[in-house]
């Protein structure tokens, strides 16, 4: 039986996570995820993949506040503004708006980085459609509203680190929403396709192409490559390119979940490529590979 392990929430995109005990799963995701982003003055965002640093930044919403602190910087605090004067967005293939924050927050992220940058956050009326085998909306986030990884997949993922001599690495490098316990075998997220958990059902986009990201010490913003981008590489490429860990999912009807909630798998699709070997089908159907985030 699988359960939910851990909940996370990511307020700003590319910046620190939040772990709750419980959460609201709305049609975009958990509650307070990457509903804020980073952006340059001509609209592109800004991530981890140019700025490391930005793993390092822990924003807290603190009801209709938001907080930004980072080590060696005086935290912030500012009212949320919900709604109000917009500022365009690229990110990907999509392109659209977002309201801007404070001017306090915008100062603090461009000293941060060094050149100046904006913090928006997403409009009432925000609607951006992502893809995958159950298309859904999301927020900021890359391309869908969750992202789902399994502790049997990390330990799975740390066995092979270890075993070439290196060090293990946390599941926050791959910044998961919904992190399940209870599976013996390892990648099995890839595999399921209708699932719910507390009140909430998810259902299945696409297995997760990761980029440079799971490269950086999400504590310090550090660069710590080259695990475990490289281990992956051995056993878990995506044919397309790529290598792959956790599966993107879009929520088929919001609800409530918490830590300890079971976790129900209504449909199945056969194994992932990269663990056919390893694993029998549970049915014919094939994985279907994921597009790069």
């Amino acid at each position: 039986m699988a359960r939910i392990a851990r909940l996370t929430h990511y307020p700003v995109k590319s910046c620190a996570g939040t772990d709750v005990p419980s959460a609201e799963v709305t049609e975009t995701g958990l509650a307070h995820d990457r509903v804020f982003q980073v952006i340059t003055p001509d609209g592109d965002i800004l991530t981890q993949r140019q700025h490391p640093v930005m793993a390092a930044v822990r924003p807290r919403v603190l009801g209709d506040r938001l907080a930004l602190s980072a080590p060696g910087r005086e935290d912030v605090v500012f009212a949320i503004r919900r709604d109000g004067p917009r500022r365009p967005v690229s990110m990907l293939a999509w392109h659209g708006e977002g309201v801007q924050q404070d001017p306090t927050a915008d100062e603090w992220f461009s000293d941060l980085l060094g050149r100046p940058a904006e913090l928006i956050g997403v409009t009432p009326d925000h609607h951006r459609v992502s893809g995958g085998e159950f298309p859904g909306v999301a927020a900021f986030g890359d391309a869908h509203a969750l992202l789902i990884a399994s502790e049997s997949s990390l330990d799975a993922l740390n066995e092979r680190i270890a075993a070439g001599g290196g060090e293990p690495v946390p599941m926050d490098r791959f910044r998961p929403n919904i992190v399940l316990a209870g599976w013996a075998e390892p990648h099995r997220e890839d595999e399921a396709r209708e699932l719910t958990a507390g009140t909430a059902r998810f259902g299945y986009a696409e297995r997760c192409v990761r980029c440079t990201v799971p490269m950086i010490d999400q504590e310090t913003g550090a660069k710590a490559g080259p695990e475990p981008i490289r281990t992956l590489a051995t056993y878990r490429r995506d044919p397309r390119g790529g290598v792959v860990f956790g599966m993107k999912a879009a929520v088929l009807r919001p609800g409530q979940v918490a830590v300890g909630d079971e976790v129900i798998v209504h449909s199945w699709a056969g194994p992932s490529p990269s663990t056919a070997a390893a694993e029998p089908p549970l049915t014919a159907t094939a994985s279907r590979p994921a597009e790069s985030v």
